[in-house]
């Protein structure tokens, strides 16, 4: 079961808000979506879920075009909450639940589960409007996902949330994925990202600047860096040939080489200049690599 999008493109009058996008996304995988805000990231997931009618191209999931019969299938994360405040937690979920073809005592028993998972188990009968930004969101996510969807879509899922809870929803999005269900999902986080996701594509005003396999985007970006603590000043390596960019840190500094054979000959540098206690080779950060395709950090 594979998502895919052919040659697709939106416009709103002359604004193109994507161009062209081609993905495939593989099943039981998690896919990331990058890019600054207008990217195109949201336009991409109401076009997928059929919320928004495309201007050309195709979209299918396992062959077939997404339609409204598909809906008990897939799971939606808004990055806007879409909560009824007023109503309480356990007539929302059955509500949205029955409409996705669940059973009432099915979705009752999916909820205290999930609740209890979510360490608020006696939210069931609290309005939403009662309860924190936070928990507002484990809600939502509950929502989107109490119907095992075969696809899920999440748009900025962890945003909002405290340390704790991130991890906590994190925990959860790594088991639906390893039971099988299909995400895509986009993060301000880099490091989510990076963390979670094997394939990714960065958007930037509707065009794939970048897209593929993290590995290979890491691999093909070449540049590495190189993470140096030591007990004297490096400032003198920022003009080191095959150093792009250098920055300064408590311990010393973290250096963007072009090649590892930089990194031994800055090593040889180093030599008899006083104590060295870091010499990191590192994968460059997904970080640096938007900055370099999009001109400017995410947030």
């Amino acid at each position: 079961m594979t998502l895919q999008l052919k040659n697709v493109t939106k416009q709103f009058g002359n604004n193109v808000a994507v161009n062209n996008l081609s993905l495939e996304i593989p099943e039981n995988e998690m896919f990331g979506f990058l890019g600054g805000n207008g990217a195109g990231k949201t336009t991409t997931f109401r076009m997928i879920l059929g919320l928004l009618q495309k201007s050309a191209g195709e979209i299918t999931w396992n062959g077939e075009k997404i339609d409204y019969e598909k809906s008990s299938i897939i799971g939606y994360l808004p990055e806007e909450r879409g909560l009824y405040p007023k109503l309480k937690v356990k007539e929302q979920i059955v509500y949205l639940a029955r409409l996705r073809g669940m059973e009432k005592k099915e979705v009752i028993k999916e909820l205290e589960s999930w609740l209890e998972r979510f360490k608020v188990p006696d939210y069931m009968d609290k309005k939403v409007e009662e309860l924190s930004k936070g928990n507002q969101q484990k809600i939502q996510f509950i929502s989107a996902i109490i119907h095992k969807p075969n696809l899920l879509i999440l748009d900025e899922p962890f945003s909002g949330l405290d340390p704790i809870n991130v991890e906590m929803l994190k925990e959860a999005v790594i088991d639906l994925k390893n039971a099988g269900t299909s995400i895509v999902f986009s993060s301000h986080r880099m490091e989510h990202v990076e963390e979670l996701c094997e394939h990714l594509c960065i958007l930037q005003k509707g065009n794939p600047v970048v897209q593929g396999s993290l590995r290979d985007i890491k691999l093909t970006f070449g540049k590495k860096n190189l993470i140096i603590h030591a007990d004297y000043p490096l400032d003198f390596l920022a003009k080191f040939p095959g150093v792009v960019k250098h920055k300064k840190t408590r311990n010393g500094g973290i250096l963007q080489i072009k090649n590892e054979i930089v990194s031994q000959e800055i090593f040889q540098e180093l030599q008899g200049k006083g104590f060295v206690r870091k010499f990191e080779l590192a994968e460059p950060s997904l970080n640096d690599i938007f900055i370099e395709k999009v001109g400017a950090s995410y947030e």
